[in-house]
């Protein structure tokens, strides 16, 4: 079923043409709405990642400059925004023509069948505009209760921690039968927020709580372990938790943009030169695609190599429809990409020359090629950190490491990540890592961030207390 809201009467029934033509093709889907908005309103939306209802913050405000920016220096431009939920929301600029609108349909249909029928999706809240409108009503109860500025500044605390997730860990939690973190219904959301502000200030414990629920150490849900580990107030808590849930939802767009955007490129590809463009609109299809899908040089494209990834799976005689359906970015291209594949395509490594600064191809070894692009997408394009103790040498502190896979953190903002962990922990937090082949620890306690260089075991050297091997990070 489709619904066509604030877009031209003329739009509904080529909706309902191409619906019935996806439909055909084999794509499934929720029910979708169309909105239409101005070009603005659309950069607002995306700003707050396709969500009006969700609560304010700084941090969308800033997103929302970059776009619009972007779009009146002519730089960049929104075509449509796809929401995954039930139904699945679609939101139009309405000053697209008719062409780029019939294109536009065709993609979100391909969008929405995605997010439907990949598992990576499986474990998300499908009815996430609900709950976000909840998580939003909970935030202006602790505004009204405890105060904007102290509520926001912990908010942006929180926020700044919801990278350090474990992307595989919905999907394991889905496949062993447990429920989905949601927060259950909406009456016992509203429930639980007013207790939380309506509780007070909590005794802080004067030794480490000792927490032994799902995310206890080793873990890489550290943002979960502090939900549940950390001395927080009740809204505190209650805010981190919502912060979590939210990076959580988020976290398969992260893990399957190629093939996301390759599959709804390559149905509206077919869909529109198949059966909807005519004669005349031809060029102008041409046109608009190639320019999405356009990849310079040392820069990947999601749009450009998804598409080009399912085409090239097309004609090596894989089913399509099992392959967006079971994997993510990292198994696609590491069962699709071969040898033919980047010749084709003209994919090698790049790599910066240090005398001129300028973008060099660096290696055309097709094996290497598909590593490096392995290397980049594996957990989602983030380093890999885990808590490996909460209780470090008997001192309360936290023990994180750095699980290396060729790329070096930038130390500056991992000092201040740690930085954010100890707010919130309110004991000293380190850090294992490596730079430039060297071990490094980063110490995070009320006086800020320290760097050591450490042995191969990850221990610190025995040093004076104005030892010069430490530097101060902030």
């Amino acid at each position: 079923m489709v619904h066509v809201k604030n877009l031209p009467s003329a739009l509904k029934p080529i909706a309902l043409q191409i619906e019935a033509i996806a439909r055909d093709a084999g794509l499934d889907f929720f029910e979708v709405v169309f909105q239409g908005y101005d070009a603005r309103d659309v950069n607002a939306l995306a700003a707050y990642s396709g969500f009006p209802v969700r609560y304010a913050s700084w941090r969308f405000g800033m997103e929302y400059e970059r776009l619009e920016k972007g779009y009146s220096w002519g730089l960049s431009k929104i075509y449509e925004l796809v929401i995954n939920n039930d139904p699945t929301y679609a939101y139009l600029v309405r000053s697209n023509s008719l062409l780029e609108q019939k294109l536009v349909i065709a993609h979100v249909f391909g969008h929405a069948d995605f997010f439907k029928h990949n598992v990576w999706f499986s474990a998300t809240e499908r009815k996430m505009v609900d709950l976000m409108e909840s998580h939003a009503m909970r935030v202006r109860r602790y505004i009204e209760a405890v105060g904007q500025e102290e509520v926001e500044r912990f908010l942006d605390i929180a926020m700044a921690l919801d990278n350090l997730t474990d992307p595989f860990l919905p999907l394991r939690e889905l496949r062993a039968g447990k429920p989905k973190r949601t927060g259950g219904n909406q009456s016992e959301r509203a429930r639980a927020a007013f207790e939380a502000v309506s509780g007070g200030a909590v005794r802080r414990a004067t030794e480490p709580k000792k927490y032994d629920g799902p995310s206890k150490p080793p873990t890489f849900d550290i943002l979960g372990f502090l939900a549940e580990a950390a001395d927080l107030e009740p809204w505190q808590r209650d805010i981190v938790r919502i912060v979590r849930a939210e990076a959580y939802y988020f976290m398969p767009q992260r893990m399957t943009k190629i093939m996301n955007e390759g599959w709804a490129s390559f149905w509206h590809s077919r869909i529109m030169t198949r059966a909807v463009a005519g004669p005349d609109e031809i060029i102008d299809f041409a046109d608009c695609h190639s320019g999405a899908t356009m990849a310079s040089p040392g820069q990947l494209n999601p749009y450009k190599m998804g598409i080009e990834l399912f085409r090239h799976a097309e004609r090596s005689g894989k089913d399509l429809f099992h392959m967006r359906a079971v994997h993510n970015d990292t198994s696609f291209i590491d069962a699709v990409i071969d040898e033919e594949f980047a010749e084709r395509h003209g994919l090698y490594v790049y790599g910066k020359n240090q005398r001129t600064g300028r973008v060099e191809v660096v290696d055309r070894d097709w094996t290497k090629v598909k590593s490096q692009l392995l290397t980049n997408l594996t957990w989602g394009g983030l380093p890999q950190i885990e808590l490996v103790d909460a209780d470090h040498e008997g001192r309360g502190e936290l023990y994180l490491r750095h699980r290396h896979d060729g790329r070096d953190l930038q130390l500056d903002a991992a000092a201040k990540t740690l930085e954010q962990v100890r707010e919130l922990w309110k004991r000293p937090v380190n850090l294992l890592t490596q730079e430039e082949g060297q071990g490094r620890l980063l110490c995070a306690d009320e006086d800020g961030v320290q760097v050591y260089e450490t042995d191969e075991d990850g221990s610190v050297p025995a040093r004076d207390e104005d030892d010069d091997d430490a530097r101060r990070a902030s």
